[in-house]
């Protein structure tokens, strides 16, 4: 069944559908009440779903997919919206990926997607779409000190780690040592290590390093 407050959405998406020869769309809905009735009473074994509808437009989706892991748990949803918010894909598979797909509304436009989407709910697999897959991996990448350094530094810090002396890296970047340790100053400074003697200074720049 389809469920999407959009008219033209809404029977954009079951014309799709329907076109497929071995899919039968049983039921549409435009709102989350009428949603679950529709559920309840044709127990589907796809839902293709808007994210907002009303009454609140706000993730009514996915309130629904989580509703239906208990009431309807053969029933698989795919969830389409028009936003790549982490949040929302999140919410939608924090109780389990299986049966669950997060497609951006306009895979609508790319058939072969949405086809493949249900199909693979309705066999208990999930799927993302890549451009949220990629924000997601953005989101939870988190800066450290070491992003703070620039290339020049970090090329430094770089054979710093190999065990060169000043002399060394000078010799490998063709630059002067003052240049050099201007340099390991600089980083020493971003990274906080600014109370211990050089040595210690050092080895705890390279262990920050290998770390990353």
């Amino acid at each position: 069944m389809v469920a999407d407050d959009t008219l033209v959405v809404r029977e954009g998406v079951r014309a799709l559908l329907s076109d497929e020869p071995d899919f039968e769309v049983v039921a549409a809905a435009s709102d989350y009440d009428s949603l679950l009735a529709a559920v309840d009473e044709h127990d589907p074994e796809v839902v293709v779903t808007d994210v907002c509808m009303p009454p609140t437009r706000t993730d009514e989706g996915i309130r629904a997919a989580r509703a239906f892991r208990s009431s309807h748990p053969r029933t698989g949803v795919v969830v389409l919206s028009q936003y790549d918010d982490p949040a929302f894909a999140t919410g939608l598979l924090d109780e389990g990926v299986a049966g669950r797909a997060y497609l951006l509304k306009d895979r609508v436009g790319e058939p072969g997607q949405l086809v493949a989407a249900v199909r693979a709910v309705a066999e208990g697999g999930s799927v993302i779409d890549p451009r949220v897959v990629e924000v997601m991996i953005g989101s939870t990448r988190r800066k450290g000190p070491l992003d703070l350094l620039t290339p020049r530094e970090r090329e430094v810090l770089a054979l710093m780690a190999t065990g060169a002396n000043n002399q060394a890296i000078a010799d490998r970047l063709v630059v002067t040592v003052r240049a050099v340790e201007r340099h390991i100053n600089a980083i020493f400074a971003k990274l906080g290590l600014t109370e211990e003697n050089d040595y210690h200074r050092r080895v705890r720049a390279v262990l920050l390093h290998l770390s990353s």
